[in-house]
């Protein structure tokens, strides 16, 4: 992940409050990402703290805060599905990034539905519709717009959690539907159901859908789309769970082209002892090429993985295992001591200068050159990584989840710049935006900024 902005704060201090503009309490666990726009922050959370006494009880929620303060402004609360943790797992809350556009915030929920609703809340005074079924009208509560059931309406059946972001394109909103397999770990309950989707953004209802993984989906289906012009044509990438990566024509839904993130010698055994892997990470798209990682659930623990940069422009299936082999211009899976780069959940960040920075869930920072995959430095955060690398300001802050938060100037020279400690678990990707970075613990929202 990276951003153009400047003025980030390269030191801070929580316990003295140096830089510190503003702390907010959040739930019990928290991980996706801060979202900021048009003076509010929207963030994923559980309902641990219950803001809004009329729901109590382990919910999924959306919290609203004022930009410049931190105020609370209002949150949505959804109940846990009746399944439990087959597909709604206990405490998770809502994992969904929400997607910003104008007045319209779209999110998916824990119960597998894909809501827009109003940035306003009930604050405004009105009801939006054509959705009329809220529960709690009053100022702190959600103006739903319009709601589509997955599981109801499409036979989803989410594994654990579903967490996708949704993606705006056009007149589009582009979800990957979670589908994934039973408690078992071991039947595909839904395989016809879609794993892809495209849903016109202002009626909430489907204008494409795809289900390619059908019964090769190994586990569950988390990654977020990414939308891109390639080669004159615009596309949407999906990662899917059978470990594939696929693009779209993004108004039809038409295959333009896909590829095998695994090795063709790659095995998929139960519970990550094999050698094949999910696709959790977001695809990042930088000058026709497009990077992907490649990773498993992290209850599955460590393992070989891959890093990847494809050349978007091709078309069909342009699996390659080695560099200069069909779609793939190189494939990054060991250092240059021949240690492995490992299973990751995380999406690449990519500097102006063309360098690549990727972690893996065992708890390592890589620096490439992101045209060659040429191998720089690495570095050990002593942790496991979930959040992604985020570049800002000529520096790459990263996060871990022993709550350590660390600052390196972007360069092919390792150089760290800064060190602290939230004191919480991090679980998600720092943002900055407008003068202030936040870092979002499991439980705590931090805004940083210089003073």
């Amino acid at each position: 992940m990276a951003t153009d902005e400047t003025g980030c704060p390269r030191e801070w201090d929580i316990k003295s409050g140096k830089n510190i503009k503003w702390v907010a309490e959040l739930g019990s666990q928290s991980y996706g990402n801060v979202v900021v726009s048009n003076g509010k922050l929207f963030v994923g959370t559980n309902n641990e703290l219950e803001r809004n006494p009329k729901h109590k009880g382990d919910r999924g929620v959306i919290m609203c805060f004022e930009e410049a303060t931190g105020k609370f402004l209002w949150q949505s609360a959804h109940a846990k599905l009746p399944t439990g943790r087959v597909n709604d797992w206990p405490e998770q809350g809502i994992c969904s990034t929400p997607y910003i556009e104008n007045d319209r915030l779209y999110y998916i929920s824990n119960r597998c539905t894909v809501i827009c609703a109003d940035t306003e809340g009930f604050r405004d005074g009105e009801n939006d519709g054509p959705y009329k079924r809220e529960k709690d009208t009053s100022e702190i509560g959600l103006d739903i717009i319009w709601e589509l059931d997955m599981m109801d309406e499409l036979a989803v059946f989410p594994h654990n959690l579903a967490t996708c972001s949704p993606l705006v394109g056009g007149d589009l909103l582009y979800v990957n539907t979670s589908n994934g397999v039973d408690e078992a770990h071991v039947n595909i309950p839904s395989p016809r159901a879609p794993s892809f989707l495209a849903i016109d953004k202002k009626t909430g209802d489907v204008a494409w859908e795809d289900n390619s993984p059908r019964r090769n989906i190994l586990h569950g289906q988390w990654s977020n789309p990414a939308y891109a012009v390639l080669n004159g044509k615009a596309q949407v990438l999906f990662a899917g769970g059978d470990g594939w990566l696929y693009s779209f024509e993004a108004k039809s839904g038409e295959l333009v082209w896909k590829f095998d993130c695994n090795p063709k010698d790659s095995v998929w055994e139960l519970g990550g002892r094999g050698t094949r892997n999910n696709v959790i990470a977001t695809p990042v798209v930088h000058e026709n090429r497009v990077y992907i990682s490649v990773g498993q659930d992290p209850e599955h623990g460590e393992g070989p993985g891959h890093l990847w940069c494809i050349d978007g422009t091709k078309t069909g299936d342009i699996s390659g295992a080695k560099a200069g082999e069909k779609g793939c211009i190189w494939h990054f899976e060991k250092d240059s001591k021949g240690e492995p780069y490992g299973r990751t959940m995380c999406t690449v960040a990519i500097t102006p200068g063309g360098l690549l920075f990727a972690t893996d869930l065992s708890g390592f920072i890589y620096c490439l050159d992101a045209k060659t995959g040429k191998f720089n430095w690495k570095d050990d955060l002593l942790a496991a990584v979930w959040g992604s690398p985020y570049y800002v300001d000529g520096m790459i802050i990263q996060c871990d989840e022993d709550g350590d938060v660390v600052i390196y100037e972007a360069s092919k020279t390792r150089k760290k710049i800064f060190e602290t400690n939230t004191g919480g678990t991090t679980y998600s990707t720092p943002v900055f935006v407008n003068g202030t970075l936040y870092i979002m613990t499991k439980s705590k929202l931090y805004a940083i900024a210089k003073k």
